[in-house]
């Protein structure tokens, strides 16, 4: 497995398909995760949170340090300072969508490390965005699109590559 990016609709199973491949993967998971909670504040918007990706779910907090933002199905609201923190740390991103529009560190760490030699394992959002089509367009990089109809498909396969590139010992 090297560079693979998973887009698709929200909903599809995206970052449930990350989760599970990274559960394969026999070395270090590095990186992050975003989580969308599902209760809105008194705007109506809902906070987004970034975390390490190889934090377990119970350890993770939901507090101003790692709100990456706010949105609902017409606004948005950037917490850029938030992505900086995270450019060095990569090879789990997930997601990766418009929140990061202004986050040029982020953005050309994303960059480095999908030309960079570590594998590279990425849901990102299926927008017309000038960062999501520099994302998609580093020469190598796999775009794969998920559906409801082939995700599990789609994780067979990419759970058999990654046994063929990394077998148990």
């Amino acid at each position: 497995m090297d560079k693979i990016l998973i887009c698709g609709p929200r909903g599809v199973g995206k970052s449930t398909l990350i989760r599970r491949l990274a559960a394969l993967y026999p070395g270090p998971v590095s990186g992050f995760v975003t989580k969308r909670l599902t209760t809105a504040d008194g705007e109506g918007m809902f906070p987004i949170y970034i975390h390490p990706a190889a934090q377990p779910e119970d350890r993770r907090q939901y507090g101003p340090e790692n709100l990456a933002g706010r949105c609902d199905s017409r606004r948005s609201a950037r917490y850029t300072p938030v992505f900086d923190e995270w450019g060095p740390r990569l090879l789990v991103m997930d997601e990766l969508g418009f929140l990061e529009r202004d986050a040029s560190r982020f953005q050309a760490a994303v960059l480095a490390a999908l030309r960079g030699p570590q594998p590279v394992l990425a849901a990102v959002k299926n927008r017309d965005d000038p960062f999501l089509r520099a994302v998609r367009s580093v020469p190598g990089v796999r775009v794969l699109y998920i559906t409801r109809d082939n995700r599990e498909g789609l994780y067979r396969a990419l759970a058999r590559e990654l046994d063929r590139a990394h077998p148990a010992e």
